[in-house]
C-alpha cells in the first residue's frame, strides 16, 4: 500500500509540474504579442494569427521540453543546471516555432520581435516558478532553525552557509557573518550579509537573537580562537568550530563536520620547525626499540616512527589489551611497516636482554612508566619497581647490548619531587645520567609537563567534575598548568633524541599556561 501510495503521489507532482509547463505556453506566446503592441489592443488579423498558431506552438515547446529533459530535476532543488536545461527548451522552441510559421504561412501577420518577447516570458515563468517554489520551501524552512552567527566570510563560511540553506536535515537558520577583513564588510554572501567584525559577536548576538555561533576559521590561531571563545562566552551563547585546516579533505566543507571547540584548538603556540632530516637520517632504516608502546605518548610514538620506515621497530608493553589494539591499528594503517609487538614488562631483564641481543637495536624510547600521582602514593612499591626498576633493567640491557642510543621519557614533576612519581622519574634520570658515563650508549633525557589526551593528564579528570557539576580539585589555586598536545610532544622527543650527545636533559617548551 506504502509503495502504491508513493507511486501516486510521485504521479500527482509530476501532472501538476506538466500541466504548469503546459499552461505558461499560451500565457507566454499571447504575452509576447501584447508586449509587441505595447500592451495595447492587438490588431484583429494578428490576433487570429496568433491564436491559429498556438497548437503548434503548444506541440512543439512541449517537444522540446521532452527533448532536453526539463523534468529530470526536482523544483525543490533547482538549480543553475535547471535554468540552463530551460534556456535549450525555449531557444530550441523558438527556433523550430519560427521555421514551422514560415513554412506554413511565411509569418503572415506574425510580428518577428513577438519571438524573442516570447523566449523571455517562457523562460521568466518557466524558471520563476521552480526557483520561487524552491526559495519558498527553504524559507519556510529556516524560519524554524536555530539561528546562527557564523565567523568567517570566506571560502569555508560560504560552504558552511550554503550547506545549511540546501541541507533538509539540518536545522539551522544562517543570519549573518562576522568577519575581520575590511573588504569583506557589507557585502551578501547566498543573501547572508557580512554585518561586522569579530568584536562586535555579542552585539550581534543579542541584537539577532542569535542561538549559536559557528566558526568557519579552520587555519585560526590559537590567539584568534580564544578570543572568539571568549566573545561567545561574553555573549553566553553556543560556539561550534570546523575542523583544523590538516583534517579537512579535498576542500569540501560542510554542516555535519562542525565540532565543539577542543582545549587543543585554544592550545597555542608559535609551531616549531623540527629538523625532520636529521630525525629522518637517525631512524629510518634503522632498529627502533619503544617501552610502554600501547600507552599514550608510547603509541604516538610509534606512529610517528613508523612513518619514518625503520628497518625494524620492536613494541614493548605489558598491557595485552592495548597491545593488542595497536597492533590492529598498524596492520590498517601501517600495513608495510616491519612492526613487531611483546607482550613483556619492562621489570623482566632477562626478556628484554634477549630481544635486545636478538635484534641489533640502534635507538631505544624508554615510554614505559606509571604516572598517576595520587594512585602512586599509596603504591610505593609499585612505582618504584615500574619506573626506577624498570628503568634500570632496559638501560643495563641496552649497556650490555651496545644499543647506541637510549631515550628516557620523564617528566617535569621530577624537578624538586613531592611525590613518589616525580621521586620515582627523578631517581631514573639520575641513574641514565651515571650510566652514560661509561663507554657505549648514550643516555638521554627528555621531559614534558602535561599532555592533552594522554592517560594521565588531568584534563580527562577535569572535564569529569565540571560534566558533574564540580568541583574541580587542583594541587594549589595558584598552581599554573601547561599543556601541549601528544603530537606535539612526541616530535620534540624525536628532535630531542637527535640533538642529545649523552648524559643531557631536554626540557620541552610548553608553551603558554
Amino acid at each position: 500500500m506504502r509503495a502504491i501510495a508513493s507511486v501516486i503521489t510521485k504521479l500527482r507532482r509530476s501532472i501538476v509540474v506538466i500541466a504548469h509547463d503546459i499552461t505558461v505556453i499560451p500565457l507566454a506566446w499571447l504575452g509576447a504579442a501584447w508586449l509587441r503592441f505595447n500592451l495595447s489592443a492587438i490588431p484583429t488579423i494578428t490576433l487570429k494569427t496568433v491564436l491559429y498558431s498556438l497548437p503548434l506552438v503548444l506541440l512543439i515547446q512541449v517537444l522540446m521540453y521532452q527533448r532536453f529533459g526539463l523534468y529530470r530535476g526536482v523544483w525543490r532543488f533547482a538549480s543553475m543546471p535547471d535554468l540552463i536545461r530551460i534556456l535549450k527548451a525555449v531557444g530550441a522552441g523558438v527556433l523550430f516555432i519560427a521555421v514551422a510559421l514560415f513554412y506554413f504561412n511565411r509569418l503572415n501577420h506574425i510580428p518577428r520581435s513577438i519571438f524573442p518577447l516570447y523566449a523571455m516570458l517562457l523562460t521568466i515563468l518557466l524558471g520563476g516558478a521552480r526557483f520561487f517554489f524552491r526559495w519558498l520551501k527553504d524559507y519556510g524552512r529556516l524560519l524554524q532553525g536555530q539561528r546562527v552567527l557564523i565567523v568567517g566570510a570566506g571560502q569555508s563560511g560560504e560552504s558552511l552557509a550554503r550547506s545549511m540553506v540546501r541541507d533538509e536535515s539540518q536545522n539551522y537558520l544562517p543570519l549573518a557573518f562576522v568577519d575581520d577583513h575590511q573588504s569583506r564588510g557589507g557585502l551578501e554572501i547566498h543573501g547572508i550579509p557580512v554585518l561586522g567584525k569579530v568584536h562586535t559577536i555579542p552585539q550581534l548576538v543579542k541584537q539577532l537573537n542569535v542561538y549559536i555561533v559557528m566558526i568557519a576559521l579552520p587555519g585560526a590561531s590559537a590567539a584568534n580562537m580564544r578570543r572568539i571563545v571568549a566573545l561567545c562566552e561574553q555573549a553566553n551563547v553556543k560556539c561550534r568550530t570546523l575542523p583544523s585546516l590538516n583534517d579537512l579533505t579535498a576542500g569540501r566543507v560542510n554542516i555535519d563536520a562542525l565540532r565543539q571547540v577542543s582545549l587543543e584548538d585554544l592550545l597555542g603556540r608559535d609551531p616549531v620547525n623540527l629538523n625532520w632530516g636529521a630525525i629522518t637520517e637517525q631512524l629510518q632504516g634503522k632498529r627502533v626499540l619503544i617501552t610502554g608502546g600501547a600507552g599514550s605518548i608510547g603509541a604516538e610514538l610509534c606512529r610517528q616512527v613508523a612513518r619514518l620506515q625503520p628497518e625494524r621497530l620492536l613494541i614493548i608493553d605489558n598491557n595485552e589489551y592495548n597491545l593488542y589494539l595497536l597492533q590492529l591499528e598498524f596492520e590498517k594503517q601501517f600495513p608495510n611497516a616491519m612492526a613487531t609487538f611483546h607482550l613483556v614488562d619492562v621489570t623482566d631483564h632477562a626478556a628484554i636482554t634477549a630481544l635486545l641481543q636478538k635484534n641489533h637495536i640502534d635507538t631505544i624510547f624508554h615510554a614505559a612508566a606509571y604516572k598517576h600521582v595520587p594512585l602512586l602514593e599509596s603504591q610505593c612499591r609499585v612505582a618504584i619497581k615500574n619506573n626506577l626498576l624498570g628503568t634500570w633493567c632496559v638501560a643495563k640491557a641496552a649497556m650490555q647490548a651496545k644499543v647506541p642510543k637510549f631515550v628516557l621519557i620523564s617528566t617535569d614533576k621530577a624537578v624538586h619531587p613531592a611525590n613518589i612519581m616525580g621521586a620515582t622519574k627523578r631517581g631514573a634520570e639520575i641513574f641514565c645520567q651515571n650510566a652514560n658515563r661509561q663507554e657505549g650508549t648514550h643516555f638521554i633525557t627528555v621531559r614534558f609537563g602535561n599532555v592533552l589526551g594522554s592517560k594521565g593528564s588531568v584534563v580527562p579528570l577535569f572535564k569529569k567534575q565540571i560534566a558533574a557539576g564540580g568541583p574541580i580539585t587542583v594541587t594549589h589555586p595558584d598552581i599554573t598548568r601547561y599543556f601541549m598536545t601528544i603530537p606535539e610532544a612526541t616530535q620534540l622527543i624525536l628532535q630531542a633524541s637527535t640533538l642529545g650527545k649523552g648524559g643531557e636533559i631536554f626540557v620541552l617548551d610548553m608553551g603558554e599556561p
